[in-house]
């Protein structure tokens, strides 16, 4: 009697809560488990007429689409040098913007400039695009109108040619989209540090960077940590907007832009061939899995507070 009493309070406390979540879990199992049957189709030669189930295996054939290539070496260093300077750079730019905004006392300055930084986060690659053609166009950029007028140049130059320029533009579109988003992630954890620590720094003289680098960061340490071992996940994966659509997928540019996801992209556009694809994504997803597992690893030895488990 007393476990059917449990029972009851039990559903009638938390049945509200399992609503609310039903939606996630639904969305968590049909666009996340169940597509898992499909990572069969890495080991076959897919033929749509018999299905998943009726056609050919070929093994780890598929696989060696990736590392038979000549290309292989210059796909893998660009995916994964990007995101490790992603990574970095992003972390510093959102942890120092942080500081920044929660130095404001205006509440309202705060709120419009936190506003602006997440603008670009909203916006697809798509948009992005349009607003880095708007300045780098051959005939009707502003950076060429710009530098004829000051007489730097005589000529138009075509931007999406100069192979040296993309990767650090590449490296500030991505910031300019995704540290906003990473900046009020760092604020929302500066805004729940009490006021005690700074006012005793106050008290014994620290300096602004004082309070910053033995009270702020130190609060932020976990946040970080965790930010860089989700990251780490996806060291294999680059972002297909960033590096197909923003660069035009212009061929010049393939030996600083071309990463794994564009690769393939093109290679199954020309093959048409589901099983490469599926082994390229279960390739990246078991990479990105130890990955995860190496780094939290590593941070657990370090800090054992900061990892994610």
């Amino acid at each position: 009697m007393t476990g059917v009493r449990r029972k009851r309070r039990f559903r009638k406390e938390d049945l509200p809560l399992y609503v609310m979540a039903s939606p996630t879990v639904l969305w968590l199992i049909v666009f996340c488990y169940l597509p898992i049957f499909g990572l069969i189709m890495a080991f076959q030669n897919l033929n749509i007429t018999t299905g998943i189930l009726g056609s050919a295996y070929v093994g780890l054939q598929n696989f060696r689409f990736l590392f038979s290539t000549t290309d292989a070496w210059i796909i893998t260093r660009n995916t994964v040098c990007y995101n490790v300077v992603f990574i970095i750079v992003n972390m510093i730019l959102a942890v120092l913007m942080a500081l920044l905004l929660s130095e404001l006392r205006s509440r309202f300055a705060a709120k419009g400039l936190q506003t602006i930084y997440m603008l670009p986060y909203f916006l697809s690659w798509a948009v992005v695009a349009i607003v880095v053609s708007a300045f780098l166009d051959r005939d009707y950029g502003l950076v060429n109108r710009i530098m004829i007028n000051l007489g730097k140049q005589e000529t138009k130059v075509d931007y999406y040619t100069k192979r040296e320029l993309w990767p650090p533009l590449l490296v500030l579109i991505n910031a300019w989209k995704g540290v906003g988003y990473q900046t009020v992630l760092y604020l929302a954890v500066i805004s729940g540090i009490s006021t005690d620590y700074y006012e005793a720094a106050v008290l014994d003289g620290a300096t602004k960077r004082q309070q910053a680098w033995y009270i702020t960061i130190p609060h932020l340490r976990m946040v970080i940590s965790i930010s860089i071992i989700m990251a780490m996940g996806s060291i294999f994966r680059g972002d297909f907007g960033l590096f197909y659509v923003v660069t035009k997928n212009t061929g010049r540019l393939y030996p600083v832009t071309d990463v794994i996801d564009t690769y393939i992209y093109r290679a199954l556009t020309r093959l048409s061939n589901v099983g490469m694809a599926t082994a390229s994504g279960m390739y990246q997803s078991v990479v990105g899995l130890f990955m995860v597992l190496g780094v939290n690893a590593i941070v657990n030895r370090i800090d054992p507070d900061s990892a994610m488990f």
